[in-house]
C-alpha cells in the first residue's frame, strides 16, 4: 500500500538530483540553449501532430483545387476566397500544411540516420579500442579512407549503389529506408574514432582490470562498464549530426535522389520552389527553407551548448 508512495518519493528525488546537477544548473542559466529547445520543441511537435495541427492533408489530391494555385500568403483566394497563411504552391498546396507534413519526412530519416550511425559507430569503436591488434588497424583505416570524402559524396555513393540493387518497382518503397542507410553510413566513422579514443583510456583503468579478473567477458565489458563511460562525446557528435542529416537529406532530396514526390520532405519543397523564385512567387521556397533553417540551428544551438555542458575543463 506504501510502495506507490516510496516510488513517487524517490522520483521526486531523483528530479531534485537532476535538478541540482551540473548540466541542469547549466541550461537554466542558458538562454540560448532555452530559446533553441523552445523552437527545435515546436517544430518537433508540430510536424509529429502534423494531421491534427495542418489545415488539410496537401498530398491528398482530392483537397487540391488548381484554380488556387499561386495564392499569395495571407490575401483571399480569388476563386474561393480562402486565405492561407504561407500562401499555395503551383498545385493549390497549402505551404503551411506541406511544411507540416514535409517535416515529418525530414525529422523522421534525419533521427533515424543518426540512430544507425550511433549504433554502428559506437559497436565498431568499442571492438576496436578493446580488442586492438589487426582488427583496430582495419576499422581505421576504412575510417580514415572515408573521412577524406565529403560525407554527401559517400551518401550518394550509398543511395546509388542501392538503388542499383532494388528492383525499380521497389524504389519509392524503399526509398527512405535507403536515405536512412545512406546518411548513417556516411557519419559513422567519427563515433567510431571517439569512441576508439575513450575505450583505449577506459580499458587500462582498475575498474576493467578488476572485471577481467573476476571472469567478465570482453563483451560483457564493453557493455556495462566500458560503453557508460564513453558515451558522453557521442551525445554530443549525435546531437550536432541530427542537424546534419536533416541538411544531407534536404541536399539529397533538392538534388533529386531523396525521397520520392508522393512524400516530400523540405528539401523536394524547397526544389520545388525554386522553379518559381525567379517569377515572382517567392513564398514557395521561402517559408520550406525558414523552417528548414530554424530547424538545423535551432538543433545545433542545443548541441554546442551540450558540448560545453559536458566539458569538464568549462566548468
Amino acid at each position: 500500500m506504501h510502495e506507490p508512495l516510496a516510488s513517487a518519493e524517490r522520483l521526486s528525488a531523483r528530479l531534485r538530483r537532476w535538478w541540482d546537477s551540473d548540466i541542469a544548473w547549466s541550461y537554466r542559466h542558458s538562454p540560448v540553449a532555452i530559446a533553441a529547445s523552445a523552437v527545435a520543441l515546436i517544430l518537433v511537435l508540430a510536424a509529429v501532430f502534423a494531421p491534427w495541427v495542418a489545415p488539410h492533408n496537401p498530398f491528398d489530391a482530392s483537397t487540391l483545387n488548381l484554380m488556387e494555385g499561386f495564392s499569395p500568403p495571407g490575401e483571399p483566394s480569388p476563386v474561393t476566397g480562402r486565405v492561407f497563411l504561407f500562401g499555395t504552391d503551383n498545385q493549390g498546396r497549402d505551404v503551411a500544411s506541406a511544411i507540416l507534413y514535409g517535416s515529418r519526412v525530414s525529422l523522421t530519416v534525419g533521427f533515424a540516420s543518426v540512430a544507425f550511425s550511433v549504433a554502428l559507430g559506437v559497436m565498431l569503436g568499442l571492438v576496436s579500442g578493446y580488442l586492438g591488434g589487426r582488427l583496430d588497424g582495419l576499422i581505421m583505416r576504412i575510417a580514415d579512407i572515408q573521412l577524406s570524402f565529403p560525407a554527401i559524396l559517400i551518401a550518394l555513393l550509398v543511395f546509388g549503389v542501392a538503388r542499383g540493387l532494388i528492383e525499380p518497382a521497389y524504389h519509392e518503397q524503399a526509398a527512405i529506408g535507403v536515405l536512412i542507410v545512406a546518411i548513417g553510413l556516411s557519419h559513422w566513422a567519427q563515433y567510431a574514432r571517439t569512441v576508439r579514443g575513450s575505450t583505449l583510456v577506459e580499458r587500462n583503468k582498475d575498474y576493467v582490470l578488476a572485471a577481467r579478473v573476476m571472469g567478465r567477458s570482453s563483451f560483457a565489458i564493453m557493455r556495462q562498464h566500458v560503453l557508460p563511460n564513453v558515451i558522453g562525446p557521442v551525445l554530443v557528435i549525435a546531437t550536432i549530426n541530427l542537424a546534419l542529416a536533416i541538411i544531407e537529406e534536404a541536399t539529397l532530396s533538392f538534388l533529386g535522389v531523396g525521397v520520392p514526390p508522393t512524400q516530400p520532405s523540405l528539401g523536394t519543397l524547397i526544389r520545388v520552389g525554386q522553379q518559381f523564385l525567379f517569377s515572382g512567387e517567392w513564398w514557395i521556397l521561402f517559408y520550406p527553407a525558414l523552417a528548414l533553417i530554424l530547424l538545423a540551428l535551432s538543433i545545433n544551438l542545443i548541441g554546442d551548448w551540450l558540448r560545453d555542458a559536458l566539458n569538464p575543463k568549462l566548468r
